[in-house]
């Protein structure tokens, strides 16, 4: 069984990061190391991130076990909510280094072969990553991604993303398709280099540059994964600028992408 890292950086969502942890601690895959970084929120965030590590040893929770009819009892069993045996990590960065300089700090920490980022106000379905590493463990690719589904505040499902089967023309030339509920190895960090600090679309970057040194890449066509859009809220990347910038540079890697496919 081959240990997954999950790297999830957290900035300024408060309301959503407990939901996110929980999403990842409660995954059906056995070996799991969460490796969590805070870039110096200024909602609360990091205080509400300590309590739930703290309450990994000391929450509890109870369910209905017997109906005593003698003395006309529900007897519950207690037990420890958190009992999965999880690595965790917390860390903070002491100054505010940007989503991109976060992911790699906690990439560089990790210690799994296979390795992942969850943004810390989307939910990971309980089956993601033991479905995402099959075809890891079957060295049958390198790198995988998921369909997902695009929700609001309130979980309601606005649209299901489903991606395309993996080729290099639909996935990097046509558009930047390999979505976000992603799992890959390691080294490929190790071998490629980790997220272009300078790059607004970091992800897009990378794994096109993971692809054009001939990573293999497929999808699991499954839905795995509830990312969140927030229209109301301007926050890191929902800001508008922002945004915009990002698909602008997303926008030149396409480009970047025909233009090595034409020249090969």
């Amino acid at each position: 069984m081959k240990r997954i890292s999950v790297i999830i950086p957290s900035y300024n969502h408060a309301p959503y990061i407990e939901a996110c942890l929980d999403s990842v601690y409660f995954q059906d895959y056995p070996d799991l190391e969460m490796i969590i970084v805070d870039d110096c929120s200024t909602d609360g965030s990091g205080a509400i991130i300590r309590d739930w590590v703290d309450n990994l040893d000391r929450a509890v929770t109870s369910h209905a076990v017997r109906y005593d009819e003698a003395n006309d009892a529900i007897l519950r069993r207690e037990h420890r909510r958190y009992e999965r045996g999880r690595k965790v990590v917390y860390m903070q960065n002491p100054e505010n280094r940007g989503s991109t300089a976060t992911y790699n700090r906690g990439f560089r920490a990790a210690t799994g072969e296979y390795c992942a980022f969850v943004v810390s106000d989307d939910i990971c379905h309980p089956q993601m990553f033991s479905t995402l590493a099959g075809p890891l463990d079957a060295d049958e690719a390198d790198f995988t991604y998921a369909d997902l589904f695009i929700v609001d505040d309130a979980m309601r499902i606005l649209r299901e993303f489903r991606l395309p089967d993996y080729d290099f023309e639909k996935c990097f030339c046509d558009w930047y398709l390999c979505g976000v509920a992603t799992l890959y190895r390691r080294s490929l960090h190790e071998r490629f280099g980790y997220y272009d600090e300078t790059a607004m679309a970091d992800d897009h970057e990378c794994y096109l540059r993971f692809a054009m040194n001939g990573a293999r890449f497929s999808h699991v066509a499954k839905t795995l994964y509830s990312a969140r859009t927030h229209d109301h809220r301007q926050v890191g990347l929902h800001g508008s600028a922002r945004f915009e910038a990002l698909l602008e540079h997303s926008k030149a890697l396409c480009l970047k992408a025909r233009q090595w496919r034409e020249g090969r």
